[in-house]
């Protein structure tokens, strides 16, 4: 198997199989792959909506939460039940666009350096309302001149990154929004790559942006100490 498509859910039954049509469309045929969906403590029919589509489709697999832990958790918790070596997450409410995949796939694996290489998505054009807009790139600014990680929109669902370079970064809720810096840190790379984005077409937000400014305070300050604390190992063959 090449690849483990990684998505994160809460409360999001209506969305689940249009996604899923969209990922069949856009990996079937390039692609040996699976889906693992994570199921963050939802209370609407999400869960009877992927065991629905189970029932025809072998390739996608459900992990649950028994109570809600943040989407950091869930992302680990995808990663961690990935049968393949290779990671693209994306988020569950559609805006992200899986028809990006196969070109991240291919420069991940065109890098001389693959396996510490993260190449990220950056929203070209951002299909969310006017205040979300503003907090993201205030969000993005600051947190690029604190941790001087180089890349303009960390907030983007859509990633692509070997397995194993991910179970190496240190892990704390909220973690997902600082995976650049944290990848740096084990002296690996990040490539931003403009991709699509759309608007919502069904539901309403479950996690929002890094608009809860104490909590994204606090994560920039911890991940600056984790960057100081780093000591990288120089090996030899």
């Amino acid at each position: 198997m090449d690849l483990s498509v990684v998505i994160p859910v809460r409360n999001e039954a209506a969305n689940i199989a249009p996604l899923v049509d969209e990922i069949r469309a856009a990996l079937d045929g390039r692609l040996d792959y699976e889906i693992v969906y994570v199921d963050d403590g939802s209370s609407d029919g999400t869960v009877a909506e992927i065991e629905r589509l189970q029932r025809g489709l072998p390739t996608l697999r459900l992990v649950r939460h028994r109570a809600r832990a943040g989407q950091s958790a869930a992302v680990r918790s995808g990663v961690r039940a990935a049968s393949a070596p290779w990671i693209a997450t994306l988020d569950g409410d559609g805006q992200n666009d899986p028809a990006d995949i196969p070109r991240l796939w291919a420069m991940a694996r065109a890098a001389v350096d693959a396996r510490h290489v993260l190449i990220a998505g950056r929203r070209a054009k951002r299909r969310d309302s006017a205040m979300k807009r503003c907090s993201s790139r205030i969000a993005n600014g600051v947190r690029r001149r604190m941790l001087g990680d180089d890349t303009p929109d960390t907030g983007c669902g859509l990633k692509l990154f070997a397995r194993t370079l991910y179970l190496d970064l240190p892990f704390f809720d909220h973690q997902h929004r600082f995976l650049p810096a944290l990848v740096i840190r084990e002296g690996g790379r990040v490539v931003s790559v403009p991709v699509n984005h759309r608007p919502r077409q069904r539901g309403t937000s479950n996690y929002g942006t890094l608009d809860r400014l104490w909590v994204g305070i606090v994560d920039l300050v911890g991940v600056m100490w984790l960057k100081r604390r780093a000591g990288r190992a120089v090996l030899r063959d």
